[in-house]
């Protein structure tokens, strides 16, 4: 085959094409700090980055929710330790009148307290957050507890679930009816009642039933720290796959810096090669000599 001046210099030329390219590719690599920009670059690099995105996507997913379980839990826990405080009072209280050596009005003012008290664990009863109902089940828009004296209760018992990791669901509420059902309420008021109009015959009976639901509440207590145990152990293990999905994305995706670096002045001198060679290729024609 006969090779032309013109062959030759249309050769050098695409080689320096190619090594233009080249050294355009490392210097994107620098600027970016990844190993390629487009997907057509490394098309498997691309679609496992694609997947890889999607995992830690998740995990932060995950992170929110876990977030979300957290407020749950902490604020049932405080309201329910508020809770606690007020059977004590009540408690106290009911013991007191039990005295017969109050008078009439000593008892209407512990009936008084206690009233005060009954609408106070109507607010715990009610408590929410960002606008939610943490103790009414999965009916977060309605208060369990309804009524300015006599107080109704409506709670709905089915778990909040929210899914914390992969198929893992956990409860961030807890069972309302077992602490602020009607039992509690109706046993308040007879309290209440009995220690207003005097007769304390069935005082023993309504504070009966009132320490029946703070040992009911004590159980849902202790049920909820264990689920908050639960929790921390499923953050940690989420924290560690955050840790592992960000590595396992950098090593496909980012590029070895130092090494881009040496291949790029690698390629420099390549080219500066290339290009001392094309200037001896592509030597004056006959053409120029007959200008």
């Amino acid at each position: 085959m006969r090779v032309t001046q013109g062959m030759l210099a249309n050769n050098s030329l695409r080689h320096l094409s190619k090594s233009y390219q080249k050294m355009g590719d490392y210097q994107d690599q620098l600027a970016t700090g990844k190993k390629i920009n487009r997907p057509s670059d490394d098309p498997v690099v691309a679609m496992k980055g694609m997947y890889y995105r999607t995992n830690l996507t998740e995990v932060e997913q995950y992170k929110r929710n876990l977030s979300e379980v957290y407020a749950w839990i902490e604020n049932s826990d405080a309201a329910l330790d508020h809770a606690s405080s007020i059977f004590q009072r009540v408690n106290e209280l009911g013991l007191q009148g039990q005295n017969g050596t109050l008078s009439k009005s000593d008892q209407e003012a512990i009936a008084q307290e206690i009233e005060q008290l009954k609408l106070d664990m109507k607010t715990v009863a009610n408590s929410q957050i960002a606008g939610k109902y943490i103790f009414n089940g999965v009916n977060i828009s309605e208060p369990p507890v309804t009524g300015d004296t006599t107080l109704t209760t409506s709670i709905n018992t089915n778990p909040f679930n929210v899914e914390v990791s992969k198929g893992v669901y956990l409860k961030a509420n807890i069972n309302a009816s077992n602490v602020f059902s009607q039992k509690l309420f109706d046993s308040m008021q007879g309290i209440q009642d009995s220690l207003a109009s005097g007769d304390t015959s069935k005082l023993q009976g309504f504070m009966k039933d009132f320490n029946d639901m703070h040992d009911s509440m004590l159980a849902e207590r202790s049920e909820l720290g264990a689920r908050y145990n639960r929790l921390e152990l499923v953050e940690s293990r989420i924290m560690n796959q955050e840790v592992v999905a960000t590595r396992i994305l950098s090593d496909n995706e980012d590029a070895d810096i130092e090494r881009v670096i040496t291949d790029l002045k690698t390629q420099e001198s390549v080219h500066r090669a290339a290009l001392g060679v094309g200037a001896r290729i592509i030597q004056p024609s006959l053409l120029d000599f007959l200008r």
